[in-house]
């Protein structure tokens, strides 16, 4: 077991990846120019250690010591603080009592998540940390293969994404299109039908696409509220919907996402378990 360092100030240094977890902005501006994410819980850290990615440090309550410390590798520090030092620390209460500072991996290029893809998820502007993660999440469950971003999206190793996503934000490859919207382009070279979801008048049915636009299929979706933007749409192949009931004009992006995964992925071979 490596050695366990005990904090007892939330303001020492050596803990300075962890503080102020709650303020977006000052986490937008600290981590990826510093070249790191946060993760939050047991099983995410085992699932970034998984991926590959490589620990900076664990902090850890001092409780559950046992239950992480093996899991930290050569040289990484791993220190052990209150609950209280942990909430003063990070600005909420850690109940799942561990979090984890990683570096990242040098970001994917857009020609590199789509040449090894047949199935790819397109975003625009999803800037709500929850709905991303929950993205990225269905995406891997349900035969998503790669997931390309637009410039404005927020950041997939935010820890409220990762967390929402239960880690599977390292199982999906993705990158970023730039400049936005033409890059689509890029995707469409690639042998992508691009396809919109839109509740407009003008969609077909997501059921009723052809086995061509099946084939290899890049699912266009928009940020909630605004959806995707007249230039996205402009950029489309085709246009779908999916089909509602009861009055219920849309649904959450991250459900739509999910329910239109499924509709371009069910003839799949059935994963294990299923």
């Amino acid at each position: 077991m490596p050695e366990i360092l005990t904090i007892t100030d939330p303001e020492d240094d050596r803990i300075a990846d962890y503080r102020a977890l709650t303020d977006v902005e000052l986490r937008t501006r600290w981590e990826p120019p510093h070249g790191l994410f946060i993760a939050e819980g047991s099983l995410v850290l085992r699932r970034a250690l998984r991926s590959g990615h490589l620990a900076r440090s664990i902090l850890v309550d001092a409780k559950r010591v046992e239950e992480v410390a093996n899991l930290a590798g050569d040289g990484v520090p791993v220190y052990a603080a209150s609950p209280a030092v942990l909430q003063a620390t990070t600005g909420f209460h850690v109940h799942r009592g561990v979090l984890a500072s990683f570096f990242r991996k040098a970001p994917r290029l857009a020609a590199e998540v789509l040449g090894a893809a047949a199935r790819v998820a397109v975003l625009e502007d999803l800037n709500n940390h929850t709905n991303l993660g929950a993205v990225f999440r269905g995406a891997a469950a349900l035969g998503i293969d790669g997931v390309l971003l637009s410039p404005s999206c927020a950041d997939p190793l935010y820890r409220r994404s990762v967390r929402v996503s239960m880690g599977e934000v390292f199982a999906i490859p993705y990158a970023r299109l730039d400049p936005w919207p033409s890059a689509l382009d890029e995707v469409r070279a690639h042998g992508f039908a691009l396809l919109a979801l839109t509740p407009g008048g003008d969609a077909m049915p997501i059921q009723r696409l052809s086995s061509a636009q099946r084939s290899r299929p890049a699912l266009l979706l928009g940020a909630e509220g605004p959806g995707l933007s007249p230039a996205a749409l402009a950029a489309s192949d085709a246009r779908v919907v999916i089909p509602m009931r009861s009055g219920v004009d849309s649904l959450n992006v991250a459900a739509a996402a999910a329910v239109a995964f499924w509709e371009l992925c069910r003839d799949l071979p059935l994963a294990r378990g299923n």
